[in-house]
């Protein structure tokens, strides 16, 4: 298997290939410059040279009379304090008279074959091939008295002289180059290093894996999710919220349009915040798209105290309502099961001691005095309802209320047939069994707690109508615009509890049931003492009146 070479390897190497190619660029570029720069400079230096020879005073003559000593003796002491490679005095037939560096050449020809315009009398630079090798030299004229053309001064430095001095300059160069390559290195290895940190450490290949596995993950969650970053754009968000929030557009065109122009969101939405005014909040019920949601909210933090954006999550309120009393629903039933067996093991003891104590007609009269009452009860409830569910919960109260020495009264008009199609039966027995609980505290805690709690029900006048009243404690008229809001009881004597405890549950869910259904529900004093709750819930339109009893 082909081993692959880490993401901070490949960075670093790459790095450095670049810089390694960018500055043998730079070298090359530097070398042309350079070279150029030098055959300009050396040129007019030759040029300079070879004018100031020409003029030197008895030059001429000498030159003239071909005085090849004498020019060997003038120009010398200028040979040994020049630069040049080689400084030449010919004659106008161009022939040596003087040559610097191979006096052998004397009498010979001149090599190169750019003397032409020297005899006419210009000044020249040019790269030839000379008798020593090719050079960069600079021919002047030398002029009589008479502004004649008698001889020529040539001035040259050779090709490898220029060569060497390139050389000196590059490798000066190139040490600063080295340094500056080692910089890079170390400047590459920390660059690769410091992204590697901010990558956590993992590959490129391990972060697609994980946006991969986000998305997904995303998607498949039943909650609804999305971001917002500091300027309030969307920055994120899954399918399940755009389903919930009834959001036909795809993500892509979601992603990067400030918050307000996707979801109606309310003025306080970002401007709530937890006790500790953190900037996140949870579990708060906020409308999106005119839909109830409970919301959570937490901060993005980059760096710590810093707040880049926020992640919201998000469902259905009805959701949470349904489970809420689904769980209430099966606590009752537990708590009355409960009850009954406890009820039941009170009886059958009681029957047991009459029959040993061989009291057959007291065990007799025992039996029909619990039957009759059980019964009587039950046969009322089964005639007046037709939910099975709902003459389960009845009974349930019923016997749960005599435990704690509470009456269930039940109006003799009580009647309900049928269910308004705008609430379920689940919903209806989370009503019924709130509003009765409520009544039976609130009984328990009045000091005359004697006083029956008494329920009807009935379907008729196209509206189902749900009346529970008690003599119990009441309720404070502070309390009254206030008690069916979430974590606001009537149980506890103060005003407002915590929304994390029990109290302050059962009616706001009774509400919003009620609500939901179309309905309302009224709270009034009973007579002498004590509350009447009242809820009315309204028949579909369509139906007809002879359609009220089955």
């Amino acid at each position: 298997m082909k081993r692959r070479l880490p993401f901070q390897v490949k960075l670093f190497l790459s790095l450095v290939g670049f810089s390694c190619l960018l500055l043998a660029m730079l070298g090359a570029i530097l070398f042309h410059v350079i070279d150029r720069q030098q055959h300009r400079d050396l040129g007019q230096r030759a040029r300079v040279q070879a004018s100031e020879i020409a003029l030197m005073p008895g030059l001429a003559d000498k030159v003239a009379v071909r005085d090849v000593a004498g020019i060997a003796r003038l120009i010398q002491p200028l040979r040994n304090q020049s630069d040049a490679s080689y400084i030449v005095i010919g004659d106008v037939r161009e022939n040596h008279l003087y040559h610097s560096e191979s006096p052998e050449r004397l009498h010979l020809p001149m090599i190169g074959g750019d003397n032409a315009e020297v005899l006419q009398g210009k000044t020249i630079i040019s790269m030839r091939k000379g008798g020593i090798g090719v050079s960069l030299r600079s021919k002047a004229p030398i002029l009589d008295a008479n502004n004649q053309v008698i001889g020529i001064v040539s001035v040259g430095y050779l090709t490898s002289y220029i060569a060497n001095i390139n050389a000196r300059l590059l490798w000066q160069a190139g040490l600063y180059g080295l340094l500056l390559l080692i910089l890079l290195f170390i400047f590459s290895w920390i660059f690769s290093r410091n992204v590697k940190r901010q990558m956590f450490w993992l590959e490129p290949k391990d972060i697609a894996q994980l946006v991969l596995q986000q998305k997904a993950l995303l998607e498949a969650m039943y909650e609804g999710i999305f971001a917002v970053n500091a300027e309030k754009q969307l920055i994120l968000i899954n399918r399940a919220a755009r389903e919930l929030l009834d959001i036909r557009q795809p993500e892509k065109d979601l992603i990067g349009k400030p918050l307000e122009d996707i979801l109606q969101t309310p003025p306080t939405f970002f401007a709530q915040s937890d006790r500790a005014g953190n900037g996140s909040f949870h579990d708060q019920i906020i409308v999106l798209n005119q839909r109830q949601v409970i919301v959570n909210r937490v901060p993005i933090e980059l760096e710590p105290g810093t707040e880049s954006g926020w992640v919201f999550s998000f469902r259905d309120k009805n959701d949470i309502n349904t489970l809420s009393s689904q769980l209430s629903q099966v606590k009752r039933y537990a708590d009355n099961l409960r009850i009954m067996r406890h009820e039941q093991l009170n009886w059958t003891a009681t029957l047991a001691g009459l029959l040993q104590m061989q009291r057959y007609d007291d065990a007799m009269r025992y039996i029909q005095a619990q039957s009759e009452g059980a019964q009587a009860v039950l046969d009322f409830v089964s005639a007046r309802f037709t939910s099975p569910a709902l003459c389960g919960l009845l009974l349930g109260k019923f016997v749960s209320a005599r435990e704690k020495g509470i009456e269930l009264a039940f109006d003799p008009a009580c009647q309900l047939s049928r269910i308004p199609a705008s609430i379920n039966e689940t919903a209806l027995m989370s009503v019924i069994g709130n509003l009765l609980d409520n009544a039976v505290d609130a009984t328990l805690k009045a000091q005359n707690n004697s006083a029956p709690v008494e329920l009807y029900i009935s379907d008729r006048n196209q509206e189902l109508v749900i009346e529970v009243a008690d003599q119990g404690v009441g309720v404070d008229d502070a309390l009254k615009p206030h008690i069916f809001e979430q974590g606001v009881s009537s149980k506890p004597s103060n005003l407002h509890e915590m929304a994390g405890s029990d109290h302050g549950i059962g009616l706001y869910l009774v509400a919003g049931y009620v609500h939901q259904a179309c309905g309302s529900i009224e709270v009034t004093d009973n007579s002498p003492q004590g509350t009447i709750f009242s809820v009315f819930i309204p028949f579909p339109a369509t139906v007809s009146p002879g359609q009220h009893h089955e």
